[in-house]
């Protein structure tokens, strides 16, 4: 039987600050490797474990951040988020890094960042930096990479896993001899020797930007180890799908949407339980669906069916799997509702797919 996995793939949680689930699974990963128990740590952080299962799913950035906290309480250490970045490359964590390794040089893998790199984390941006969170600046005859994120004091465990994992990743490119110093905004903590071991390199706090100082742009032209114009075709198709499916987020439907999904099988996609979820009132989020020409049962027979459609002819999926996966009683009651979207049979639909297959 197909999994509920299934429902939530290429879908957000909404718009606003996000990051890809990879993140947080690994988090995840490293503080139960590190003595933390994981449904206290899940728990604490309010996501569910299914949550987790799709690297690409969105996860809301407050989440992140109480998982983040959660973690360093309850492995005692201080330095995790060091620790998180120093032990995981960007490849592990999102399709960006995956991009990036397939391109040619460290240019073109740079060259992404602009579209593609709120597919890893979306957070809100300086006005200057004019949508890209990470920007080279030339001062005084000094190249420097500057992060460009607004209020970065208010979660400094990102600037810290951030950049320990931009120098993990240069380390492995052979890029070690790049940087020459990094600076942050927030105060030196308790554990500043931690950033001299992961560093290497002069570490100034309470500076005016978090950036790092490098040697020059000979490194833009560093190789890129696994090079691959055909990966990176097939990697930039579900990249732009991605982003396609976070800007649906933009809207109240799309945010009921997400959150439908991966409940459609368990019966929970109810008006009540989504409001909820949003921590909107029945009565808001009924208006606010009608301000975009919906209401709620439009929007659930509208994902059931485009859910449908895909899982039929595009995954495979026999007619009793695609009616579990879509909350239906039983598979007579979801032929039923395809007739009525589509005229056809559910039954119908798999052979034309398995025709055209073959």
């Amino acid at each position: 039987m197909a999994t509920a996995r299934a429902a939530t793939a290429g879908l957000c949680e909404g718009r606003g600050e996000t990051c890809a689930a990879g993140f947080a699974r690994a988090l995840v990963d490293l503080a139960v490797a590190g003595g933390a128990d994981r449904p206290a740590l899940l728990n604490a952080a309010g996501i569910e474990a299914v949550d987790l299962e799709d690297p690409d799913r969105r996860i809301p950035f407050e989440r992140y951040k109480a998982l983040m906290r959660a973690a360093k309480a309850l492995t005692g250490d201080e330095a995790f988020a060091l620790h998180f970045g120093d032990a995981f490359d960007i490849t592990e964590l999102s399709i960006v890094g995956l991009m990036g390794q397939a391109c040619d040089t460290v240019a073109e893998a740079f060259a992404l960042l602009p579209r593609f790199t709120r597919l890893a984390i979306e957070v809100e941006l300086e006005e200057a930096a004019e949508g890209q969170r990470c920007v080279l600046r030339n001062v005084d005859g000094q190249l420097w990479l500057v992060d460009m994120r607004k209020n970065p004091n208010d979660f400094p465990e990102l600037s810290e896993s951030s950049f320990a994992r931009m120098r993990t990743s240069g380390r492995r490119l052979g890029g070690d001899s790049v940087w020459k110093e990094v600076h942050f905004t927030h105060a030196a903590p308790p554990y500043a020797d931690e950033y001299a071991r992961i560093f290497g390199v002069p570490v100034v706090f309470e500076s005016r930007w978090n950036a790092v100082r490098l040697s020059g742009d000979e490194w833009m032209k560093v190789k890129a180890p696994l090079p691959s114009p055909y990966v990176f075709a097939i990697l930039k198709e579900r990249a732009e799908a991605l982003l396609q499916a976070l800007d649906a987020g933009a809207t109240m439907r799309g945010k009921v949407e997400a959150l439908l999904a991966p409940v459609l099988h368990q019966g929970g996609a109810t008006l009540p339980a989504t409001a909820a979820k949003l921590g909107l009132s029945r009565a808001t989020l009924a208006r606010r669906l009608r301000a975009e020409g919906a209401n709620f049962a439009t929007v659930l027979d509208g994902l059931r069916r485009r859910l449908a459609e895909e899982y039929l002819a595009r995954r495979r999926l026999s007619v009793s799997e695609t009616a579990y996966l879509l909350g239906f009683s039983e598979p007579a009651a979801f032929s039923r509702a395809y007739r009525r979207w589509t005229g056809r049979t559910p039954r119908s639909v798999r052979a034309a797919a398995a025709a055209a297959r073959q």
